[in-house]
């Protein structure tokens, strides 16, 4: 968990009702979310420097009326600002609304302050919320996670991953887990996501096979057998190149963060970078999201 040291942070707040995962996302999407998006309850917390408190909370009325003006029940003007909790505080906010998650047939996320006694087969994310998005109750995460379930019990042997856009580091974490024995790389552009993945990855004991840090996916070398990216529709278009290049022969691409009439547009792109559409996954959860599995074929 990340704790503002001795820097000054304030929340901002936006109510946003039953569809506050949503819209978290999409703010998130927007870019005016760059410390990090939380959802506690029906409302969207973001944080940012005390010293840009003016300018970031300018920035979130925006991006809210961009929102509703796209049709979702969000006002701009109630979007606020206010000092930020003490840890100790929003950690136990934190306690009312998040629990043990089964998010796949094995896939199972616990926050420190609750138990699981877990299956067998069961594979254990020990995860708590923080200023990095990422606690797998968004559909784009899901699909991720179900897609990476799936490809490990078909026996889709990986032996180096890439977590491009890592927030939290779930999706390294997951990765890790369902391949013991491979190696993976996860970055983010975002120093606090970095720093957010860095201390989950360590928590799960993965942290020797993972290498975390803040750079672009053009600047990470070699290739890889799967390649995961739950980013914006638009970033992941302007990555194309860089980011299909990733993908080793016989790998495959996980593309998530993509609006239903995204996923066909996105997935088409790529393939023109030399990648084999495999399907388009649709949530179960909240039709709105999909995600792009594409391949290279070997």
């Amino acid at each position: 968990m990340i704790t503002p040291g001795k820097m000054e942070w304030v929340e901002l707040v936006l109510p946003a009702g039953p569809l506050a995962d949503e819209v978290a996302a999409l703010l998130a999407d927007d870019g005016v979310a760059a410390a990090g998006v939380e959802v506690r309850g029906e409302d969207i917390v973001v944080w940012a420097p005390a010293g840009e408190a003016d300018a970031a909370l300018g920035a979130l009325r925006a991006a809210a009326a961009r929102l509703e003006a796209a049709g979702l029940p969000v006002d701009p003007a109630s979007a606020h600002a206010r000092p930020a909790a003490p840890e100790a505080e929003w950690r136990d906010a934190w306690k009312r609304y998040f629990h043990t998650q089964r998010l796949t047939p094995r896939i199972v996320i616990v926050p420190s302050w609750d138990r699981h006694d877990p299956a067998p087969d069961d594979i254990v994310l020990d995860l708590d919320p923080g200023r990095a998005f990422g606690t797998g109750a968004h559909a784009s995460t899901r699909l991720c996670l179900a897609e990476l379930d799936g490809l490990a019990e078909s026996g889709h042997a990986v032996r180096r991953f890439l977590d491009a856009g890592t927030g939290s580091g779930i999706l390294a974490i997951a990765a890790a887990k369902l391949w013991p024995s491979a190696r993976g790389v996860a970055v983010d552009v975002d120093p606090i996501a970095v720093e957010a993945a860095r201390e989950n990855l360590e928590r799960n004991d993965v942290a020797t096979r993972v290498e975390v840090d803040e750079r672009l996916v053009d600047q990470v070398s070699g290739s890889f057998d799967l390649v995961l990216a739950n980013i914006q529709a638009d970033v992941l278009e302007a990555v194309a190149p860089q980011l299909a290049e990733k993908v080793a022969p016989g790998g495959t691409l996980v593309l998530s963060g993509l609006l239903a009439p995204q996923a066909a547009p996105v997935a088409a792109h790529y393939a023109r970078q030399g990648l084999e559409p495999v399907a388009l996954r649709h949530s179960t959860d909240d039709p709105e999201w999909s995600a792009a599995i594409l391949r290279r074929l070997a």
